[in-house]
């Protein structure tokens, strides 16, 4: 069976993105990139820095541009979007333009919030500027649902899942999607 030549995985900070998405990748057989890693690498300083020290659209720019980057790579790979990405409109014509599989990690507040909290506690640079309290955190969580819906699927995330077993559910869910577009 063919791939798409991208899987993107979306969903609030905390949802498991980066851990899922190492998983998967691992699966599938090919490239995993976090787009958060990247832009980290490329310019110096984390997404958190870069909010803070610029401004969220500023950041939210370089995050375009590195999207762009990656998605006109051609090497088959799973991408873990940032939390805020795929609220971009811009951000989802660019995905679709590319024809990537998008898969909404969803995961309720709670356990987003803790491991907002519980990464913060290991490792306070890595804090989330946008999430300073959870007061924040849900109000942010609830407005990008919205987009997040938009999604190709949905995986249910749960506080007592293995990263493989999703991973397992999201190529599950891959297969279904390429089965019903041959059919089409």
């Amino acid at each position: 069976m063919s791939r798409p030549r991208r899987i993107l995985l979306t969903g609030f900070m905390g949802a498991g993105k980066t851990t899922i998405g190492r998983e998967l990748a691992c699966l599938l057989d090919c490239i995993f990139v976090d787009l958060d890693d990247l832009i980290t690498a490329r310019e110096g300083r984390t997404p958190q820095a870069l909010i803070d020290e610029e401004g969220e659209p500023a950041f939210r720019e370089i995050e375009t541009h590195a999207l762009a980057e990656v998605l006109r790579e051609n090497s088959a790979r799973v991408v873990a979007l940032g939390g805020g990405a795929w609220a971009l409109e811009s951000n989802r014509a660019l995905v679709k333009e590319h024809a990537c599989f998008t898969v909404w990690l969803d995961a309720p507040f709670e356990l987003c919030w803790r491991r907002i909290e519980s990464e913060a506690g290991k490792h306070p640079q890595r804090s989330r500027p946008l999430a300073r309290n959870e007061w924040l955190a849900r109000k942010l969580y609830d407005a990008r649902r919205a987009s997040y819906r938009l999604a190709d699927a949905r995986i249910a995330v749960g506080d007592d899942e293995a990263a493989c077993k999703l991973a397992g559910r999201i190529a599950g869910a891959l297969e279904k999607d390429e089965k019903e577009t041959e059919g089409t």
